[in-house]
């Protein structure tokens, strides 16, 4: 189809054609950006923390009298917590993933390092955590009954215990030992002594995602046991049975010893996970909705312009079908009319859409915009086009050649 006459007309009609560019762009630019966004937080929500979310009950427990052993205490507590009905295993931590509280350190690879070759996530446990969190051990072993050390002895002023074992995340080992077998190689983090890398499990989050989605894996299990005043205890049950037990261990733990207080914030882990991404949940469902506000008004703004143009054109119309023109061309008029508008907004919308990206790799520290987002809602904007100008163009020709020619 020769576009010269189309040229013609829109140069005739800047200021409309004009605004539906503006829009396309626009609506190009926002869409690529939106769903790229939509894409992140969702990708945010499926990755596995590592967890048997579903198991897990969090119960934390202070005590009121600071007098008496409380690493005794604490193995009392945990030896009657296994013993509860349906409690599959029991461990004492000193942070869970999408709780209040975040230990972090820096890791090097040797002795001297000035700069930390990245941050961690220190969790101190016991040789049960990897059974009560449900992780999976992929490389290595767990850690020997010797290798434990008391948290409140290490925390002594004066204190430098070694830390001679740690299992590290398989994220975390290839950061550290890329390409490499990271079983018996060494770091440092805890104390002036290496590290040594025992086992290497597959998955495990920080509790939070501050320092970075990159690096939300860079987690490590020391071997140090922690009190009942210091740490967590997480308990690993049967899913349909979480409530009760949430209600029977805090009874029973307040009874075993002395006078202690249960924590308020004693909850299903997985309960916290919900609470934890429904901002991502809300982002998402905010960001779609606004992809679909602005699709429909490019779309009724499309309706409107070219409803307004056959108006406004009858007569044309009427003068080209009296000249032979079939509806067929009449309809690959106007289809190719908002085809060329459509394409010239694209290609401002592309450009948009990289600046937008920009301004939020700036000053939100997002990824770029990858380039296949570009074609995408290209073609989402060309098939919007032609849908929206359909009804329109078809009207236009369905027109009576006589009919219009008298509308003169």
């Amino acid at each position: 189809m020769d576009i010269r006459p189309i040229l013609t007309t829109l140069r005739r009609h800047k200021t409309a054609a004009a605004l539906i560019v503006f829009e396309v762009a626009l609506t190009c630019a926002i869409i690529c950006n939106a769903v790229f966004l939509i894409e992140n937080r969702i990708q945010r929500m499926q990755r596995p923390s590592g967890m048997v979310e579903n198991e897990l009950v969090r119960v934390a427990i202070r005590g009121i009298n600071a007098k008496g052993d409380k690493q005794a205490q604490t193995h009392a507590d945990l030896a009657l917590l296994r013993s509860l009905p349906g409690v599959k295993a029991a461990t004492v931590v000193n942070q869970v993933r999408y709780g209040d509280s975040s230990w972090n350190s820096g890791i090097n690879l040797s002795s001297d390092q000035k700069v930390p070759t990245t941050s961690i996530s220190t969790y101190l446990s016991d040789p049960q955590f990897i059974e009560t969190m449900g992780l999976k051990l992929i490389a290595g072993r767990n850690f020997n009954p010797e290798e434990m050390i008391n948290y409140a002895k290490a925390r002594e002023p004066g204190a430098n215990y070694p830390v001679p074992s740690a299992i590290i995340t398989r994220a975390l080992a290839e950061k550290l030992f890329p390409g490499q077998d990271p079983l018996g190689k060494s770091f440092y983090s805890w104390g002036d002594a290496p590290t040594h890398v025992v086992g290497v499990v597959e998955h495990l989050m920080r509790p939070n995602d501050g320092f970075g989605l990159g690096s939300a894996e860079y987690s490590v299990i020391f071997p140090i046991e922690m009190s009942f005043d210091d740490g967590i205890y997480l308990l690993r049950v049967d899913p349909s049975q979480r409530q009760q037990i949430l209600k029977s261990a805090g009874e029973a733990l307040a009874k075993n010893g002395p006078l202690r207080i249960l924590s308020d914030k004693n909850a299903l882990v997985e309960s916290m996970a919900d609470k934890y991404l429904q901002t991502d949940r809300s982002m998402v469902w905010l960001l779609s909705a606004v992809c679909i506000a602005l699709l429909i008004v490019t779309a009724l703004g499309i309706v409107g312009l070219a409803s307004f143009w056959v108006q406004q054109r009858t007569k044309q119309i009427g003068v080209r079908r009296a000249l032979g023109a079939t509806r067929g061309q009449i309809l690959r008029y106007f289809q190719t009319e908002n085809f060329l508008l459509t394409s010239i907004g694209i290609v401002l919308g592309m450009a948009l859409a990289f600046a937008i990206n920009l301004a939020l790799m700036k000053y939100y520290e997002l990824p770029r915009l990858p380039a296949v987002y570009l074609p995408m809602g290209a073609l989402c904007l060309w098939l919007l086009g032609q849908f929206a100008v359909y009804g329109p163009a078809r009207r236009a020709a369905m027109v009576p050649p006589a009919l219009a020619t008298r509308s003169a």
